[in-house]
């Protein structure tokens, strides 16, 4: 990964309190795995940054080393990696996301 690509990531990482990277938009999920992650966020009220990987293969690529996490969509809150649909999917049916996203000062419209 050049560092070009890495300080992108991490400029979008920092520019916005959640982050996820996904194949498509928040609007238009290009894969199952990045539609589950919108439900979820969409379901907990959170505003969030979508960023389309598929639209720049470097990203698509550099993401993946960024983080050492092979898949996508990757969800980062605060500039912390949270992982990849199946811990998001865990984290939100275990009542831990919400709780995670309140300890970070990130709002919700879904109360406790």
């Amino acid at each position: 990964m050049s560092d070009q690509v890495a300080q992108q990531i991490r400029s979008l990482i920092d520019a916005n309190p959640v982050t996820l990277f996904m194949k498509g938009t928040a609007d238009f999920p290009q894969c199952g795995f990045s539609a589950r992650v919108v439900q979820i966020l969409n379901h907990f009220g959170v505003a969030f940054k979508d960023i389309n990987v598929l639209a720049d293969p470097a990203l698509r690529e550099g993401i993946k080393t960024y983080s050492e996490w092979p898949t996508i969509p990757q969800l980062y809150v605060k500039g912390e990696f949270i992982g990849g649909c199946d811990i998001v999917t865990e984290m939100a049916r275990d009542g831990e996301l919400q709780s995670f996203l309140s300890e970070k000062g990130v709002e919700t419209s879904v109360s406790g």
